[in-house]
């Protein structure tokens, strides 16, 4: 689990929405057998003497283990998470390395060369250049094999470690060594670090005239200027219905899936509320806007959309201002108190829970599957028969297992053909040869001709990728979609290539056919807003 976070001051805590985009690492009890338990009459002297037994037993390893026990091990991999892991999945502890990044992350920004790089094949490659960075500005391209960073041989460094080499302060140098398909030589690129901004809305654009996309990946603390600065971009008064994919968005901070959703509600709207044993029920209203509340909109979820995603679906729907679409969502609803700790340490400790506008809560059970299940396992439809709600206009609505949507559309399933030119990095890795040995340039609204096609074929063919000439017929389109989606990476950039996938997007395409449903539901709330206000001046 990773935590976007707001660091507060030492003894202060921050309520935040944590972000689900992995699993830690289960961890066993670490009161194991042989080790009397000790009654006492006060839950504060059963506290004293259970952490007295913990000390036994840890002096115990300390001196006896076989090898020399390493308490960051220990403790912050083992005993702390262990304890939480009793609790529930979303408490977490974080040493001070992951404390660190978690605090760089949510930030939106970092200082660095600005590109991804992964593994492959042993080696760390650039993956892709942000658009304007300083590494697209000098030259990198998607496939390069990183060699060196400055002077320093990457044979042995993990991708993490290679990634750290590259970050540093702004206005600093770092030499980069790549090896280049189609390139004899090493190349040798001196780049100056710079501020990198992590985009949340990192796609909003026109799909057709007065139909508008934007796509928000995750809440940071930029996330609702970005989501303004898009709309104004677009003019948001031309507007005529708007496509918000939240589709994979993990969540974030709360302050900013409250700022998303109530641009789009009503001035007082209530986007959502919390409640647990300790805290006092709150609930967050929305700020309204000028614009935001004239003209329909669908919203795009599904399995991975969790958390303060969640929280802005969740609020949309209730107040029967968007449709939704796609699939139920994650239905991760529990709120994490963060804790600074000394040492540079931090505890995101789950302390109550968030419920929609209509009081419907977001948490899906976790109480009778192992954590593995609850964030990768096969879920199905959870609808509490005693958590049953209704939005503004009277629509049924239901609880306890995420936001299920107005109208379902499964995620787009690959076929074997297609499963395995993914899993080999068939067009990234024709890409990468294609470009090393023609220019790096195409013009604009380009898209792959025969020609190309053919030299996609045949490079299937050598690299002995296993398919039918029935295949290839088959799934042609969806080859050329993946080939202009690719090749627009290193010709154009990252950004202008998930635009094309947005385009080419089957599911975007089943979002906008309900658009007139989003509509029909905009009219019927607004009808409904216009009889209450009139009955309330009788």
């Amino acid at each position: 689990m990773k935590v976007r976070i707001v660091m507060s001051s030492p003894g202060r805590s921050l309520v935040i929405v944590p972000v689900v985009i992995g699993f830690c690492s289960l961890v066993g009890g670490f009161f194991g057998p042989g080790l009397n338990r000790v009654s006492a009459a006060a839950p504060e002297d059963d506290v004293k003497s259970s952490l007295k037994s913990f000390t036994r037993v840890y002096e115990t390893v300390e001196a006896n283990y076989a090898d020399k026990a390493d308490p960051d091990k220990t403790i912050y991999k083992g005993a702390i998470p262990g304890m939480l892991r009793t609790l529930d999945p979303h408490s977490n502890f974080f040493d001070p390395k992951d404390f660190s990044s978690l605090r760089d992350d949510q930030r939106g920004h970092y200082f660095g060369v600005g590109m991804q790089v992964g593994p492959r094949n042993g080696k760390t490659i650039v993956i892709a250049p942000f658009g304007g960075s300083p590494a697209y500005r000098a030259g990198l391209r998607p496939g390069d094999v990183i060699l060196e960073v400055n002077e320093k041989r990457t044979d042995n460094l993990s991708t993490s470690e290679i990634a750290d080499l590259l970050k540093g302060p702004k206005g600093t140098k770092v030499s980069v060594v790549v090896a280049r398909d189609g390139v004899d030589s090493p190349l040798t690129f001196h780049i100056v670090r710079d501020e990198i901004p992590r985009k949340s809305v990192d796609v909003a654009f026109w799909l057709k005239p007065g139909i508008a996309y934007i796509n928000i990946t995750q809440f940071n603390e930029t996330t609702s200027k970005e989501m303004e600065d898009a709309l104004q971009k677009l003019d948001e008064s031309k507007i005529r219905g708007l496509v918000l994919d939240l589709r994979g968005n993990p969540g974030g901070l709360l302050n900013e899936g409250i700022a998303v959703a109530g641009h789009f509600l009503r001035r007082g709207e209530v986007v959502v509320s919390h409640r647990g044993r300790a805290a006092a029920e709150k609930s967050y209203t929305a700020r309204g806007s000028a614009l935001g509340e004239n003209y329909p909109m669908v919203v795009l979820v599904n399995a991975y959309s969790a958390s303060a995603a969640e929280i802005v679906a969740g609020a949309l729907q209730d107040h029967d201002r968007a449709l939704i679409v796609g699939e139920t969502t994650f239905g991760k609803g529990l709120v994490q108190t963060v804790y600074p700790l000394p040492e540079n340490t931090g505890l995101a400790l789950t302390t109550a829970h968030y419920y929609t506008p209509s009081n419907r809560l977001i948490q899906r059970d976790y109480s009778n599957i192992s954590f593995l299940d609850y964030y990768y396992g096969k879920r199905t439809e959870q609808k509490n028969p005693q958590d049953v709600k209704m939005t503004d206009t009277g629509r049924t609505v239901y609880g306890g297992g995420g936001i299920t949507p107005d109208e379902k559309i499964p995620s787009q399933k690959l076929n074997k053909f297609q499963s395995e030119l993914l899993r080999k990095y068939a067009f990234f890795n024709f890409t990468a040869q294609y470009f090393g040995n023609h220019d790096a340039k195409l013009p604009k609204g380009w898209s792959p001709d025969a020609n190309i096609e053919n030299d996609f074929h045949e490079f299937l063919l050598k690299q002995q990728v296993p398919f039918t000439e029935a295949d290839w017929t088959d799934n042609r389109e969806w080859v050329r979609d993946q080939l202009k989606r690719e090749m627009y990476v290193t010709a154009f950039s990252y950004e202008e290539s998930q635009k094309v996938a947005v385009e080419t997007d089957p599911e975007v395409t089943k979002g906008i056919g309900y658009l007139p449903e989003a509509h029909a539901l905009l009219d019927k709330s607004e009808k409904l807003i216009v009889q209450r206000t009139n009955q309330e001046h009788y």
